[in-house]
């Protein structure tokens, strides 16, 4: 019976999302971030309501299974709970946290790393495959939210009832985490997560070639160069693709890694060498510019978060 047969899909999907919910509680006593044994896959949880604070993503997915979370990139804000995930191809400067956290309604996710030669190599396997994939519509800039699907949600699942057991971890982890990453691929962020991923993104190369360079000096010419355009087309292209000039996205990504780490207790100093910065009276104007508040104030008014992403 097709109703019978629905009832019995909303009554597996409900119960999948709370066996992940249910290791997450009994792995994790304390909120935080914790390692599964499977290279960038951490649980994580959250209790306590955290307003959004700067952070960086690196290319990743983030699914919640209890309570919700907000992420901004460029004043637009992204709200998700355990309906949609948030799929981050390339790195970002955002601000990210847990403003609806409590002990009554806390917060439990999985946090995925999405590795980047695993990512091509899989999306030009289903691009050569010849079969129809999903197409997005429009123009998906930095991060987009995508509906958990049957695909998605079996392979998370899977994925996480591993770390029940070092062996299985060991032996099955990273086949498992192949099947998450295709059914990514496949899902609603698909075409989006594939066109990042393909290897004709010029842009994406760019901004992972910054981003593991911020404390070296870098110019529009010399990322526009290693895209392989010319200064106008890759200025273009790349505002197109994460809504910030390259300007404003090397900029925030060096601020934002600052204030993180000044949260977590390195100094004002250190964390300005650290971003590339030379002078420390730039530094502590672009600082102050950007969230409001000399870097010392931010030492004395900010602490990292516990679980934060």
């Amino acid at each position: 019976m097709p109703l019978q047969s629905g009832i019995c899909a909303q009554y597996k999907w409900r119960m999948s999302k709370n066996t992940i919910r249910q290791i997450i509680e009994t792995r994790m006593p304390k909120d935080g971030m914790i390692d599964t044994g499977i290279t960038g896959v951490q649980l994580f949880r959250a209790t306590q309501a955290v307003p959004c604070a700067p952070a960086v993503y690196e290319p990743c997915v983030i699914a919640i299974v209890s309570g919700g979370k907000e992420t901004v990139l460029d004043g637009e804000r992204y709200v998700y709970d355990n309906s949609e995930y948030m799929c981050c191809p390339m790195s970002m400067p955002v601000e990210a946290g847990t403003p609806t956290a409590s002990s009554e309604n806390p917060l439990y996710g999985v946090y995925v790393a999405l590795d980047q030669r695993l990512m091509t190599e899989l999306t030009i396997e289903m691009e050569t495959t010849g079969s129809r994939l999903p197409t997005t519509k429009g123009i998906a800039r930095g991060i987009r939210l995508a509906r958990w699907d049957h695909g998605f949600l079996d392979a998370l699942l899977r994925l996480v009832q591993l770390g029940n057991n070092p062996t299985d971890t060991a032996v099955l982890g990273d086949a498992r985490l192949r099947e998450l990453y295709y059914a990514i691929l496949k899902g609603e962020a698909g075409a989006f997560a594939r066109q990042a991923f393909g290897p004709g993104n010029a842009i994406a190369r760019s901004i992972a070639h910054v981003s593991s360079r911020l404390d070296e000096a870098v110019s529009i010419d010399e990322m526009a160069a290693h895209a392989g355009m010319s200064r106008a087309v890759f200025h273009r292209k790349f505002k197109q693709a994460t809504t910030l000039s390259p300007i404003q996205f090397v900029k925030s990504m060096r601020l934002n890694n600052a204030a993180m780490k000044i949260a977590g207790g390195m100094t004002v100093s250190e964390a300005a060498m650290d971003v590339g910065y030379v002078s420390p009276s730039q530094f502590s104007r672009e600082f102050k510019r950007m969230y409001g508040q000399s870097p010392r104030q931010w030492s004395d008014a900010h602490q990292l978060p516990a679980g934060m992403l």
